[in-house]
Order: structure tokens, then C-alpha cells, then sequence
């Protein structure tokens, strides 16, 4: 039996790509959705049973993380475990699975960096930024949410991605804008507490920094929001926010870009922009990340395997290596006398 703990910000696919390997692997599955976005996880279970899937091999849940999410981190039947989400969450289930010795895969936070050294391609490193800051309002838990630019062109990027932002619409998501809004309003809360902090700081918002309004919805709106020249041991460049915030970081070298990228306690993704592929690669085997994109950024699809170093988490999803999740090794010898 697994258990999948699915997070909120993507739930359709991420229960997809827990579910998938594990049935494939023979095993039968639980699911809990997050109690913000059940609704597609029920579809799902409900498309399966349509399909022909027996009942009670893909058995979805719903509930508060605490009891549902808890009593299937704790049952002792639960053979592993799969989480999405935070890393204070992983830790509890990662503690509630030693319990009864079932192993985990764990998917938790990051702060992905984005170098960009002097030689890149611009157009195409401004594009991609901009695309990271606005995807899903920034609800996206490998987003590039930290630019770490060489000092020789960072003037120029600036310039382009305050006009880019400045440039985004945001709205409700049926009316199909840039962007649309947070999850709720404790997101909203959190996302707008990190902004505040920075500023009460006297770090430099270049563009956003508040609440957004768009006419006709209340909904949980924040700007795309830009911040430059954080320090690295600022709690804006260390922890996650989880919404449209930027922050830019200034490199003098290839050396000082890796030691800035490799500045936090996590390692889920990283980009790396430029022609010179042999920089590039050594900034790929260098950085701490569990992907690594060289020229575009999320360019990674479904069979390239997914997961983090340090605090981003334990273990691999998506392509063949998902399946070691799901199955184990059993050795068999044996000795066959002559007839």
C-alpha cells in the first residue's frame, strides 16, 4: 500500500505523478488530496473506476492535513509514503513513517537560482525569468525565484524584467490573463509579510510590493514583484515564499554565481544561461540541485526524474526512476542439484 500526500499548487499532476508508478508497480494506492483543491483529485478517482480500474486499488481521501493527512502518514499498513509540500509537513511524516519503518519520497521546499552570466542570450533569459515570476502566481515549488546575475549586465536585465512585470495582467483565471491570483488569503498574507519585511529592511522594490486590484473580483491578488541586490544571508534569499517575488543578486564571476547559487538549504532545481556550454556544464555538475535547466528554464518533461538535495527533500518522481519508489529489490538463490 502507498500513501500520497498532494500538495495544493498543482494537484491534478502531482497526484498523477505519484499514482502512475505506483499502480504500475502492482501496489494499491491512497491519496489525499489538499483539503484547499479536492476536487480535481476526486475526478481523477472517478475517471479510474470508469476505466476499469478495480475499486479499492486507487482509494482518494479528503481532509485537513490533521487527522486525514496525519492518520495515513501514521498507519502502520502504509508501506511508503509520497509528500508534496512544506518542509516543516515532510519532517512530521518523514518522523510518522520511522514508526512503523516505510520509506519515504519527499518533495518539500526550494529557492531555485537562476544564473545568468555575461554571455547569455538576454532575450531569452528575460523571458524565462518573467514566465518563472508569474506561472501559477509564483505557487510553483521548483520557480527560479532568485536571479543571480552577472555584475556586467545587470542593469540591463533589471531595466527589462521592471518593464516586463510592469506589463503583466492579472485577473481571474477563466478570463485568461498572465497571471492570476494566490490561493488564499493566508498566502496572500504570507506572501504580502515577506514583501513588507524586505521594505522595512530598506531592500530596493523595484516594481509590485502590494496587494493587486482587479475590478469586479476580491479575489487573493498580489503584483509581480521584484527585488533587487538582496543579500545572501537575507530571510528574503533564503526562504520560500511561494508567491510573484523576485529577488536579484549580483555575481562578479563564474565563482562567486556558484557560491551564491549554492547559498540556501535547498537544491531542487536551478537554470544556468549561457553560450559558453563548457561554464555551463560546470556550473550544472557544481550547483546543488536535482535538475538543472542550461538555456531554459523548466525545459525538463515528464521522464526526466524530479526531487531535491537538503531541505528540498529525499528521492526521485517522475520517468523509470519513480519506480524504485514503488517497488523493492528480493533476492532469491538457490542451489539445484544434478538429477
Amino acid at each position: 500500500v502507498t500513501g500520497h500526500i498532494a500538495p495544493w499548487n498543482v494537484p491534478l499532476t502531482t497526484a498523477a505523478r505519484g499514482l502512475a508508478p505506483a499502480l504500475a508497480c502492482g501496489n494499491t494506492a491512497v491519496i489525499k488530496p489538499a483539503e484547499q483543491t479536492p476536487l480535481s483529485t476526486l475526478l481523477l478517482g472517478q475517471i479510474m473506476l470508469d476505466a476499469g480500474v478495480p475499486p479499492g486499488v486507487c482509494n482518494v481521501v479528503t481532509g485537513l492535513g490533521d487527522p486525514a493527512g496525519a492518520a495515513l502518514a501514521a498507519h502502520p499498513d502504509v508501506d511508503h509514503l509520497t509528500f508534496t509540500g512544506s518542509v516543516s509537513t515532510g519532517k512530521s511524516v518523514m518522523k510518522s513513517a520511522a514508526d512503523h519503518v516505510a520509506g519515504v519520497t519527499l518533495e518539500l521546499g526550494a529557492k531555485s537560482p537562476i544564473v545568468v552570466l555575461a554571455d547569455a542570450d538576454l532575450d531569452q533569459a528575460v523571458r524565462d525569468v518573467l514566465r518563472e515570476l508569474y506561472a501559477n502566481a509564483g505557487q510553483i515549488c521548483s520557480a527560479g525565484t532568485r536571479l543571480v546575475i552577472d555584475r556586467s549586465i545587470h542593469a540591463e536585465v533589471r531595466d527589462r524584467l521592471v518593464a516586463g512585470a510592469k506589463s503583466i495582467t492579472i485577473g481571474c483565471g477563466l478570463d485568461d490573463p498572465d497571471m492570476g491570483p494566490l490561493i488564499s488569503a493566508t498566502q496572500l498574507t504570507r506572501v504580502e509579510g515577506f514583501v513588507d519585511s524586505a521594505r522595512a529592511r530598506g531592500l530596493e522594490i523595484l516594481t509590485g510590493g502590494a496587494r493587486a486590484e482587479v475590478p469586479g473580483y476580491n479575489g487573493y491578488f498580489y503584483q509581480p514583484t521584484i527585488v533587487d541586490q538582496v543579500p545572501v544571508d537575507d530571510e528574503l534569499a533564503q526562504n520560500e515564499v511561494f508567491g510573484p517575488v523576485l529577488c536579484i543578486q549580483r555575481v562578479d564571476d563564474i565563482e562567486s554565481a556558484l557560491s551564491v547559487a549554492n547559498s540556501t538549504r535547498y537544491g531542487l532545481a536551478a537554470g544556468i544561461y549561457s553560450r559558453d556550454m563548457t561554464n555551463a556544464l560546470r556550473l550544472a555538475r557544481d550547483i546543488v540541485a536535482g535538475q538543472v535547466f542550461i538555456n531554459e528554464y523548466h525545459s525538463a518533461g515528464d521522464t526526466v526524474p524530479f526531487g531535491g538535495f537538503g531541505d528540498s527533500g529525499i528521492g526521485r518522481e517522475k520517468g523509470l526512476a519513480a519506480l524504485a519508489n514503488y517497488s523493492a529489490i528480493k533476492a532469491v538463490t538457490a542451489r539445484i542439484d544434478e538429477a
